[in-house]
């Protein structure tokens, strides 16, 4: 398997175990936040969608975006459940076209931009992207229960 199978394989099971998890809730539950300063369901799934475009400009394309007040405040912004996970679903899609376009020789050169994971070759994105959407997911897991409801096991 091709290193870009291998990294592609792991994002599509990073998006499988999110969308598992995520399908506890329905657009009726868009607004649900634990707290008022809170993420909204739909802004928990936006801001992990959001995250993926943003990691694939910082190693690909323009760099790291590091006004987080800014992004913070466009997921918030996404108030329906389904038009997140839309956003997440074409995330996810664009990640795997950038890794599955680039050769190995782009995929492990340096990130451009040493402001974030200096010196770390650009596939090193997609372990990070597993982290930060596993975060997120367990934030949705815990939404869900306060909901009342048992998330689905996400590696089923």
């Amino acid at each position: 398997m091709s290193m870009q199978e291998q990294l592609t394989t792991q994002l599509r099971k990073t998006q499988r175990y999110f969308r598992n998890t995520a399908s506890s809730f329905s657009e009726e539950d868009s607004g649900f936040a634990p707290t008022e300063e809170m993420f909204t369901v739909a802004a928990q799934v936006a801001h992990a969608a959001d995250t993926l475009d943003w990691f694939v400009e910082g190693a690909f394309g323009r760099g790291w975006d590091m006004d987080f007040e800014a992004l913070n405040a466009k997921a918030k912004a996404v108030t329906s459940f389904t038009e997140a996970m839309a956003w997440l679903d074409r995330a996810f899609d664009g990640v795997a076209e950038v890794i599955s376009e680039s050769d190995e020789e782009t995929l492990q050169a340096p990130i451009p931009n040493d402001q974030l994971m200096g010196g770390m070759p650009r596939a090193g994105i997609v372990p990070s992207i597993v982290d930060h959407t596993a975060h997120h997911r367990g934030s949705l897991a815990i939404y869900a229960r306060l909901l009342g409801r048992v998330p689905a096991m996400p590696y089923s």
